[in-house]
Parts: C-alpha cells; sequence; structure tokens
C-alpha cells in the first residue's frame, strides 16, 4: 500500500507543499477535487504546481448543477489537468433522474476519469433504499457513457450505512489524517484516496481537497483508458 512514500508525502502535505526533488518510486500520485467554493482556479497553475488529475464537482440530486463547472471541466482540460466529474448523491430523489441529470451535463471525452458517484449522506432513508438507487445509478451512467463509475465515500458512513455489495466499482475513500486510509466493507484496497480537506495549492485561494492516486502516472492513464475498468486490488 506505498505506506512507507504516503507517510513522507503526509508530512510534506502538513506543510502544504509537495516534497521537493524526486518522489519516491513507489509514491501515490497527487490530485485535488474542486466546486464552486474554491471560486477562480487558475489551471495552468494548479498543474504547474505538480497535480496531475482533478475530480470537479457537476451535478447534485435531480436539477442542481454546480456553477463552475462548465468553466473548470474546460480549464483543467486546457492544463493538461486529467479531469473527472462528480456527483453528489440525493437519495430522497430519483435515481434515473439523478442520473440522466449527470449524463446530460458532463461531456465526457477521451482521456477523461470515469464518471464519479459521491455517496456520503442518507437523507433519512432506509439502507435498501439508498442501496437501491446507489445500484440505480451506477448501473444507468455505466450504461450511458460505458465507462465503469468510481465510488466515493467515507469507511465510517458507508460501513455504517451501506454494507457491502458494490466492491466491483473503483473506489475513493475519503480519511483525513491517517497513514492509510481505512477502507470502507466490500473493498480490499482504494485507488484513490482523499487524504486531506485542508490543502494549499498554487492557483487556488483558500483551501482545497488533496487526493492521491494508487499509482504513477503511467498507471493512471492505462486507467483513464480501459473502458471497463475493475475495482481496486491494491
Amino acid at each position: 500500500m506505498r505506506a512507507a512514500a504516503v507517510a513522507a508525502l503526509l508530512a510534506a502535505a502538513a506543510c502544504d507543499a509537495l516534497p521537493t526533488g524526486p518522489a519516491p518510486a513507489d509514491a501515490p500520485l497527487p490530485g485535488i477535487d474542486v466546486s464552486h467554493w474554491q471560486g477562480a482556479v487558475d489551471w495552468n497553475r494548479v498543474a504547474a504546481d505538480g497535480r496531475h488529475f482533478a475530480f470537479i464537482k457537476a451535478t447534485e440530486g435531480g436539477d442542481y448543477t454546480d456553477p463552475r463547472f462548465a468553466e473548470n471541466w474546460a480549464g483543467a482540460r486546457r492544463a493538461g489537468v486529467i479531469r473527472g466529474a462528480y456527483h453528489f448523491f440525493r437519495p430522497q430523489t430519483d435515481a434515473m433522474a439523478q442520473a440522466a441529470h449527470f449524463v446530460r451535463t458532463v461531456p465526457l471525452a477521451a482521456g477523461d476519469l470515469p464518471p464519479v458517484l459521491d455517496v456520503e449522506v442518507t437523507d433519512g432513508r432506509s439502507l435498501d433504499v439508498v442501496a437501491a438507487g446507489v445500484r440505480t445509478w451506477l448501473e444507468e451512467v455505466e450504461r450511458a457513457t460505458g465507462r465503469r463509475p468510481i465510488l466515493y465515500t467515507r469507511a465510517s458512513f458507508w460501513t455504517a450505512q451501506m454494507g457491502g455489495g458494490f466492491g466491483a466499482y473503483p473506489l475513493w475513500v475519503a480519511h483525513y489524517g491517517a497513514t492509510e486510509p481505512r477502507i470502507p466493507a466490500g473493498w480490499s484496497g482504494w485507488t484513490f484516496w482523499q487524504h486531506s480537506d485542508a490543502g494549499r495549492v498554487d492557483g487556488i485561494v483558500g483551501n482545497v481537497d488533496l487526493n492521491w492516486f494508487n499509482g504513477d502516472r503511467e498507471e493512471l492513464e492505462a486507467f483513464v483508458s480501459t473502458r471497463r475498468i475493475p475495482a481496486a486490488a491494491r
């Protein structure tokens, strides 16, 4: 799990900077995720600061579109940052409508990361209702885009509220202040790890979420180019 490299990079991240000099050979690849809360992003400066990829909030529920999505989506592409779009899932809203809204909003292109479903609330719905809606969204978006979606969550939420059953989808896990993330039930490893919500990156004013891909640049490009993407097995 690249534990030594992760520990070294976490120490550097605490200082709001990537380490100087070459990274360890087994170091995970750094990236970010953004929404309109970050304001205007200078994507050229983000790329120059060594961030290889970015997840960008696109949609939420059945009709909300992040007001900076189109701007961020285009800007990341122009700067050479590998981009991905995520949807914040609202269990009280019809899952098919949410999937359709995401597909209409996000113009996926060659070289983009697979779609992401962000699952972190129940909206008071039961486990069965939430799980059924999550599965509907994932299957419908995969059918519509030809890309197996990534699933974002926190282990504490997922294990308590959802259980297993979704390990076929690549995992983007949120866990701060650890040398390795806690893995939710149903997965054996992580593909992306959101390790901080208080990072500093050139080109962004204020805090931004920091992430790692569990591999190097070549492995990330291979992940992006795979049409049907298996679950992480690292």
